[in-house]
């Protein structure tokens, strides 16, 4: 495997994990992510029957706070291998006065420092640019063995970053895909991720039970309330990916420029059209 410019044999995430631009994006992932699944625990029936949930991977902490808060009588807990994440999500815990939350950093590509049999819920949520194809089968095991029998393991992934009408966002999607997609994705061809149709295989071989899943969908097409957020994101990103688009040699930073400012000039236009789609999938441990 050739590790792009932010990667070490210990740390797989796609970026730099302490960078201060990449903490901004993800603070506001975790908020349309989230309003897009319309709230932290939509689809499960009976939230309250989580007394304690952990957030693999969290980052800033968005989503494990918003639980903590809707749900105060939870214990929930939340880890990454960022340490500046892990700071600003507990000093937003404190400033919140959520006293039922805490945060620590761990690489989950190790051991968890957690007991057998410690979470009624483990939440793992766009781990895609986290684990590498080969690390998936272990980061699920682990996550069985803390997960108490009745527990639930619950993964959201998707597999492009969206369809639009911007070529120049296309472009740069699929570039992004066929950098990352042979090392991070299970696809075939590397022309997406192919973690959504992957995710109730990988619970089954992980042994959770009752595998269950719900599709969402964010239009972020021109005019609607998630434009803004999703365009920011983008920006962010592809600038952020840029050393891994050429480090992989998918495309040369003469062909990048130009065509990172059409993208932002394509989805800046009235007409511009987009929807971005993903899964959540979880499963049950047997009694």
């Amino acid at each position: 495997m050739s590790l792009s410019p932010q990667q070490s044999d210990d740390n797989t995430y796609i970026f730099d994990t302490e960078s201060a631009a990449e903490m901004a994006r993800l603070i506001a992932v975790d908020q349309f992510t989230t309003r897009g699944m319309g709230g932290p625990l939509a689809e499960q029936s009976d939230p309250s029957l989580f007394s304690r949930i952990l957030d693999i991977a969290c980052g800033p902490g968005g989503w494990a706070l918003d639980v903590a808060f809707a749900h105060p009588r939870a214990e929930v807990a939340g880890i990454d291998i960022s340490k500046t994440m892990i700071d600003y999500a507990n000093a937003r815990a404190r400033s919140q006065d959520l006293y039922n939350i805490s945060f620590e950093v761990m690489n989950i590509t190790h051991p968890l420092d957690f007991s057998d049999n410690t979470f009624d819920l483990v939440n793992g949520r766009l781990l895609a640019a986290v684990l590498l194809k080969t690390a998936w089968p272990q980061v699920l095991r682990e996550c069985y063995r803390i997960t108490r029998p009745g527990g639930v393991l619950r993964l959201t992934e998707f597999d492009i970053g969206g369809i639009t009408t911007s070529a120049g966002f296309n472009r740069l999607n699929l570039l992004a895909s066929r950098a990352i997609g042979g090392t991070y994705g299970f696809s075939s061809d590397g022309d997406n991720l192919c973690l959504t149709p992957m995710l109730k295989t990988l619970l089954l071989q992980a042994g959770y039970q009752n595998i269950q899943q719900k599709p969402h969908a964010i239009d972020f097409s021109a005019g609607t309330d998630a434009f803004m957020d999703l365009y920011r994101n983008y920006e962010v990103f592809f600038q952020l990916l840029k050393p891994t688009l050429l480090c992989t040699g998918v495309i040369t930073e003469a062909e990048f420029d130009p065509l990172f400012q059409q993208m932002c000039i394509e989805m800046l236009s009235d007409d511009f059209r987009a929807i971005w789609y993903f899964l959540t999938a979880w499963g049950t441990k047997p009694e």
